[in-house]
């Protein structure tokens, strides 16, 4: 039998656990030498390097004097918490690490509070050392007293602490005494952390994450809880919600660096993938054929967020996409269900080509808008509504946990901010020149909070929220007050009329773009919306006089980011997304009929 340890690195946003796990697979030399593994090997994709977030979590496994380790990385953005709970359940122990300079933040508190309760053993990593004015011995002491406040059972306290830096590759028990590798790391968990009960009897696997193969369909992943599978074994697959079905195992593949190898049998304890199979979802169980016994099933926290996906039907529709109609987007958000647990898709009645979409949080919907948006899909988003919940007659809504970290100068503004939106500070604590402030905030205050907290700090702000519970509805929140600029022509923006507009308000278009009737292309500096007409060019006549021709000087356009479009817009309101651009546009788009919906 092989030695095996399953670890979960988990931390929050930016505490680098990918860049550790990046290490550890060089560690385990899983690479040829002088091969040039200088970026992010985990975050393959284009929009986790760009974002530098790890979205997915990923499987990689390497072998440390002899014992095979199985490392699972997991995001860190509590939006993607769907993805973090199934993958803990394939691990025997964690890495937690943390940032010797920030300390415990939010989201480590809710990664660390769903590995406790699985009753993981964790090993305490306090990485970045190598930063300025970091405090090594405060923060083991704050991890401390964090695990006692979760609950934290005696022998979970008693957790080894390694410090280090991960980026410059070294890990070690002192910080004052840099190493030259990581390998004092790799020993701590081969002895700290249990190998996995050998359970024998009956196979048992639960399903915990897909992966797709494009000649063999798709793949469950999940780690072998009791029993050997073997390859071309029968099984029964017991659904969710009961039902169970019959099937066979073609392929059997265990991870081996960062590629799969084809193997005859895995025994309980080691996770591997299972190909072949045709129907079964995450958290169903793969059991013994003629006895099926299930696992409990994976619970993954409700939606706190909804939004309406529509089918492009703007002027320029079709111009840029490859997917625009509502067969191909529909195909496309229940082929997302498959992998993203925390996703949910309701059709509105009365229409084919709208959907309602729910998840947990701002970035997980606009992550999958841009990545539809990559391979070539066109569609349009409303604003993003909160879910509310009805609990014994009264309304009831999402709160979330939120942490701003500023300089103490701006720390009147951000609690100003925050209580115009219904929050309440719980907590406030001053470290150096920068102050931590704690508040209870409604899920619907922080829409569109991020960018007017980044301007009033001047950039310095750091800011992280989690959801926390639902409570009773705290009362209307004022959103954006300015009116929106609405393009009355379709047709091509001009410097001319743009230049006469400009102390009307900001512009969202250059000149030279193409517009529509219905467009919003700027922002109004008054309340109500102003229709405008930027297609108006200079009227030229023969006669000339001096001095009447001046030079159009145009301020450049606002550009704004997905993300802070969807906070932006207001309720008559859409995004359009295609491949290349991104605009916002009424619902109604003729200018008569939105005066006389609006009348009404």
């Amino acid at each position: 039998m092989q030695d095996i340890r399953n670890i979960a690195v988990i931390a929050h946003v930016d505490h680098g656990k990918t860049t550790l796990v990046d290490k550890m697979m060089l560690a385990g030399k899983l690479f040829r030498e002088g091969q040039d593994n200088s970026g992010e090997v985990l975050d393959s994709n284009d929009l986790e390097r760009e974002r530098g977030i790890t979205i997915l979590s990923k499987n990689v496994s390497i072998t440390w004097k002899g014992v095979k380790i199985n490392i699972l990385d997991t995001p860190g953005h509590s939006d993607f918490g769907g993805e973090v709970e199934r993958v803990l359940n394939m691990a025997d122990g964690c890495l937690l690490l943390v940032d010797a300079f920030e300390g415990p933040m939010p989201q480590t508190r809710f990664v660390l509070q769903k590995a406790l309760k699985i009753g993981l053993k964790p090993i305490v990593v306090v990485n970045k050392v190598d930063k300025p004015n970091c405090r090594p011995e405060q923060v083991y002491e704050m991890v401390f007293d964090l695990m006692c406040d979760l609950g934290a059972t005696e022998d979970q306290l008693d957790f080894p602490v390694v410090y280090g830096s991960a980026k410059n590759g070294w890990m070690g028990p002192d910080f004052k005494k840099p190493t030259d590798n990581i390998d004092f790391l790799l020993d701590q968990i081969l002895e700290t952390i249990p190998a996995p009960k050998h359970i024998d009897g009956k196979p048992q696997m639960l399903i915990t994450s897909l992966d797709y193969s494009n000649y063999t369909g798709r793949i469950a992943v999940g780690r072998v809880h009791r029993g050997t599978l073997k390859d071309g074994m029968k099984v029964t697959i017991c659904h969710r919600d009961g039902s169970m079905e019959k099937e066979q195992i073609k392929e059997l593949h265990t991870f081996e660096g960062i590629t799969h190898r084809r193997i005859d049998e895995v025994s309980s304890g080691d996770i591997c993938a299972v190909v072949g199979l045709e129907h079964f979802e995450i958290g169903d169980t793969i059991s013994d054929f003629e006895e099926p016994e299930a696992l409990p099933t994976i619970a993954v926290d409700e939606p706190t967020m909804s939004m309406l996906f529509m089918v492009n039907d703007s002027p320029f529709f079709g111009k840029e996409g490859k997917f625009c109609t509502s067969r191909q987007i529909g195909d496309r958000l229940q082929k997302e269900l498959e992998k993203n647990i925390a996703l949910r898709v309701e059709p509105v009645e009365g229409y084919t080509d709208r959907w309602i979409v729910k998840g947990r949080g701002v970035l997980h919907l606009s992550v999958l808008i841009e990545t539809m948006r990559r391979e070539g899909y066109e569609l349009q988003v409303g604003q993003p509504q909160v879910i509310y919940k009805d609990i014994d007659g009264k309304k009831y809504e999402p709160i979330e946990e939120l942490d701003i970290n500023v300089p103490t100068d701006y720390s009147s503004k951000m609690v100003d901010m925050v209580t115009r939106r219904k929050g309440e500070m719980t907590g406030m604590e001053t470290e150096g020149d920068r102050v931590n402030i704690t508040f209870d905030i409604p899920s619907r205050g922080i829409i569109g909070l991020r960018t007017n907290v980044l301007t009033a700090s001047q950039g310095e702000a750091i800011m992280a929220h989690r959801y926390k519970e639902y409570q009773p509805y705290k009362g209307e929140i004022s959103r954006r007050s300015n009116g929106s600029m609405v393009s009355m022509d379709t047709g091509n923006a001009f410097a001319y009329a743009i230049d006469k507009l400009q102390d009307r308000g900001r512009f969202f278009i250059d000149p030279g773009e193409d517009v529509y009737a219905g467009q919003v292309v700027g922002e109004h500096i008054h309340e109500l919306d102003l229709v405008v007409n930027v297609c108006k060019a200079k009227q030229l006549t023969n006669v000339r006089a001096s001095g009447s021709d001046d030079k159009a000087r145009i301020i450049p356009k606002t550009i704004m980011s997905l993300e802070e479009m969807l906070e932006y817009i207001k309720e008559d309101e859409l995004v359009e997304v295609t491949p290349k651009n991104l605009r916002i546009r009424k619902i109604i788009l003729d200018h008569t009929e939105r005066k006389r919906a609006n009348k009404e």
